[in-house]
Protein backbone atom coordinates (compact mmCIF):
# COMPACT_ATOMS: atom_id res chain seq x y z
CA UNK A 1 0.00 0.00 0.00
CA UNK A 2 1.50 3.43 -1.21
CA UNK A 3 0.69 6.67 0.43
CA UNK A 4 -2.69 7.72 0.23
CA UNK A 5 -3.96 11.44 -1.55
CA UNK A 6 -4.39 13.94 1.29
CA UNK A 7 -7.24 13.56 2.83
CA UNK A 8 -8.09 15.08 6.33
CA UNK A 9 -8.89 12.53 9.42
CA UNK A 10 -12.13 13.62 10.79
CA UNK A 11 -14.43 12.61 14.07
CA UNK A 12 -18.22 12.23 12.94
CA UNK A 13 -20.31 14.94 11.94
CA UNK A 14 -16.98 17.29 11.97
CA UNK A 15 -16.24 16.22 8.24
CA UNK A 16 -19.60 18.06 7.49
CA UNK A 17 -18.55 21.19 9.38
CA UNK A 18 -14.81 21.06 7.11
CA UNK A 19 -17.23 19.99 3.70
CA UNK A 20 -19.28 22.99 4.41
CA UNK A 21 -16.46 24.94 4.81
CA UNK A 22 -14.03 23.74 2.31
CA UNK A 23 -15.72 22.50 -0.76
CA UNK A 24 -14.63 19.33 -2.25
CA UNK A 25 -11.92 18.83 0.51
CA UNK A 26 -11.43 14.99 1.05
CA UNK A 27 -12.07 13.92 4.45
CA UNK A 28 -12.27 10.43 5.75
CA UNK A 29 -14.65 10.65 9.21
CA UNK A 30 -14.66 8.67 11.77
CA UNK A 31 -15.88 7.19 14.92
CA UNK A 32 -13.79 7.51 18.22
CA UNK A 33 -11.62 4.01 18.33
CA UNK A 34 -12.15 3.68 14.72
CA UNK A 35 -7.87 2.81 12.79
CA UNK A 36 -7.65 4.76 9.83
CA UNK A 37 -4.85 3.44 7.73
CA UNK A 38 -2.77 6.28 6.11
CA UNK A 39 0.29 4.11 5.00
CA UNK A 40 2.35 0.89 4.90
CA UNK A 41 2.80 0.45 8.57
CA UNK A 42 1.05 4.20 9.43
CA UNK A 43 -2.18 4.33 10.85
CA UNK A 44 -4.38 6.68 12.67
CA UNK A 45 -7.16 5.81 15.54
CA UNK A 46 -9.75 8.40 16.63
CA UNK A 47 -9.45 8.81 20.20
CA UNK A 48 -11.83 10.61 22.89
CA UNK A 49 -11.53 13.87 23.91
CA UNK A 50 -13.50 15.75 26.78
CA UNK A 51 -14.75 18.69 24.51
CA UNK A 52 -18.44 19.19 22.97
CA UNK A 53 -18.68 20.51 19.67
CA UNK A 54 -20.47 23.44 18.02
CA UNK A 55 -19.88 25.93 15.57
CA UNK A 56 -23.89 27.30 15.04
CA UNK A 57 -26.66 28.55 17.42
CA UNK A 58 -28.22 25.16 16.37
CA UNK A 59 -25.72 22.39 16.03
CA UNK A 60 -23.90 21.97 19.75
CA UNK A 61 -22.87 18.33 20.26
CA UNK A 62 -23.57 17.13 17.10
CA UNK A 63 -20.21 16.22 16.06
CA UNK A 64 -17.92 14.21 18.05
CA UNK A 65 -14.43 15.70 19.15
CA UNK A 66 -11.32 13.67 19.41
CA UNK A 67 -7.63 13.48 19.72
CA UNK A 68 -5.76 11.40 17.73
CA UNK A 69 -3.04 8.35 18.13
CA UNK A 70 -0.62 7.69 15.07
CA UNK A 71 1.26 4.47 15.36
CA UNK A 72 3.86 4.04 13.17
CA UNK A 73 5.29 0.68 12.67
CA UNK A 74 5.39 0.10 17.09
CA UNK A 75 6.15 3.79 17.95
CA UNK A 76 3.34 5.89 19.18
CA UNK A 77 2.46 10.05 18.89
CA UNK A 78 -0.65 10.56 20.97
CA UNK A 79 -1.97 14.20 19.86
CA UNK A 80 -4.63 15.13 22.63
CA UNK A 81 -6.46 18.10 20.63
CA UNK A 82 -8.64 20.22 22.83
CA UNK A 83 -9.04 18.64 25.90
CA UNK A 84 -10.88 18.58 29.39
CA UNK A 85 -9.16 16.51 31.93
CA UNK A 86 -12.16 14.80 33.57
CA UNK A 87 -11.17 12.04 35.41
CA UNK A 88 -8.45 10.69 33.66
CA UNK A 89 -9.37 7.88 32.06
CA UNK A 90 -9.37 8.49 28.58
CA UNK A 91 -5.62 9.32 29.03
CA UNK A 92 -4.76 6.10 30.35
CA UNK A 93 -6.23 4.12 28.18
CA UNK A 94 -4.01 5.49 25.60
CA UNK A 95 -1.11 3.59 27.85
CA UNK A 96 -3.16 0.44 28.07
CA UNK A 97 -4.30 0.56 24.72
CA UNK A 98 -1.05 1.18 22.73
CA UNK A 99 1.79 1.74 25.29
CA UNK A 100 3.52 4.88 26.28
CA UNK A 101 4.05 7.40 23.55
CA UNK A 102 7.01 8.29 22.46
CA UNK A 103 5.92 12.10 22.05
CA UNK A 104 2.85 13.77 23.48
CA UNK A 105 1.12 16.44 22.17
CA UNK A 106 -0.84 18.65 24.78
CA UNK A 107 -2.46 21.44 25.12
CA UNK A 108 -1.99 23.81 28.02
CA UNK A 109 -3.53 27.36 26.85
CA UNK A 110 -7.28 28.94 27.01
CA UNK A 111 -8.25 27.36 30.62
CA UNK A 112 -9.42 30.49 32.64
CA UNK A 113 -12.05 30.59 34.48
CA UNK A 114 -11.66 27.14 35.59
CA UNK A 115 -15.32 27.29 36.66
CA UNK A 116 -16.52 27.35 33.10
CA UNK A 117 -12.66 26.28 31.12
CA UNK A 118 -12.74 22.54 32.98
CA UNK A 119 -14.64 20.07 31.06
CA UNK A 120 -13.73 21.37 28.09
CA UNK A 121 -9.54 22.79 28.23
CA UNK A 122 -6.85 21.39 30.39
CA UNK A 123 -4.61 23.92 32.47
CA UNK A 124 -0.72 23.03 32.22
CA UNK A 125 -0.74 21.53 35.56
CA UNK A 126 -3.48 18.96 33.71
CA UNK A 127 -1.41 18.62 31.00
CA UNK A 128 1.36 17.28 33.07
CA UNK A 129 -0.94 14.39 34.85
CA UNK A 130 -1.95 13.88 30.85
CA UNK A 131 1.66 13.18 30.46
CA UNK A 132 2.60 11.18 33.17
CA UNK A 133 -0.99 9.09 33.07
CA UNK A 134 -0.48 8.12 29.29
CA UNK A 135 3.48 7.71 29.81
CA UNK A 136 4.58 9.87 27.38
CA UNK A 137 8.68 9.68 27.24
CA UNK A 138 8.43 13.55 25.68
CA UNK A 139 5.35 15.63 25.51
CA UNK A 140 4.95 19.10 23.75
CA UNK A 141 2.69 22.23 24.93
CA UNK A 142 0.51 23.67 22.37
CA UNK A 143 -2.62 24.85 21.87
CA UNK A 144 -1.69 28.76 23.55
CA UNK A 145 -0.61 32.06 22.62
CA UNK A 146 -1.93 32.68 19.38
CA UNK A 147 -4.42 34.88 20.24
CA UNK A 148 -6.59 35.86 23.55
CA UNK A 149 -9.37 33.01 23.79
CA UNK A 150 -9.73 32.82 27.65
CA UNK A 151 -8.93 34.96 30.64
CA UNK A 152 -5.37 34.07 31.06
CA UNK A 153 -2.65 36.02 29.92
CA UNK A 154 -0.77 35.22 27.21
CA UNK A 155 2.17 33.59 28.88
CA UNK A 156 0.71 32.50 32.08
CA UNK A 157 0.42 28.87 30.14
CA UNK A 158 4.25 28.90 29.81
CA UNK A 159 4.91 29.95 33.18
CA UNK A 160 2.30 27.40 34.84
CA UNK A 161 3.33 24.79 32.96
CA UNK A 162 7.25 25.53 34.31
CA UNK A 163 5.39 25.26 37.80
CA UNK A 164 3.68 22.41 36.98
CA UNK A 165 6.47 20.24 35.72
CA UNK A 166 8.22 21.75 38.68
CA UNK A 167 5.79 19.91 41.15
CA UNK A 168 5.79 16.94 39.21
CA UNK A 169 9.44 16.12 38.84
CA UNK A 170 9.36 16.47 35.08
CA UNK A 171 12.43 17.94 33.96
CA UNK A 172 11.66 21.15 31.63
CA UNK A 173 12.92 20.04 28.52
CA UNK A 174 10.58 16.40 28.49
CA UNK A 175 7.74 19.25 28.47
CA UNK A 176 8.78 22.38 26.23
CA UNK A 177 5.95 25.27 25.35
CA UNK A 178 6.14 25.95 21.73
CA UNK A 179 5.53 29.36 20.36
CA UNK A 180 3.32 29.68 17.93
CA UNK A 181 5.09 28.50 14.65
CA UNK A 182 7.65 26.48 16.11
CA UNK A 183 9.31 23.55 15.05
CA UNK A 184 10.25 20.53 17.29
CA UNK A 185 13.04 18.29 15.96
CA UNK A 186 14.13 14.91 17.78
CA UNK A 187 15.56 11.94 16.78
CA UNK A 188 14.29 8.42 17.97
CA UNK A 189 17.52 7.16 19.57
CA UNK A 190 17.17 10.80 21.99
CA UNK A 191 13.85 10.03 22.34
CA UNK A 192 14.18 6.29 23.54
CA UNK A 193 17.30 7.49 25.69
CA UNK A 194 19.78 5.43 23.71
Amino acid sequence: MGPRPATLIAALGTDAVIKRAVPGCAVEAGDWADIIAVAQGVSVTLHPANHWSARSLRDRRMALWCGFVIQVGSEVIYVAGDTGYGDGVIFRQVRERFGPPLVAVLPIGAYEPRWFMRNQHVNPEEAVRIMLDCGARQALGVHWGTFQLTDEDRVAPVVALREACDQFGVPAERFPALEPGDVWISTLSALRGN
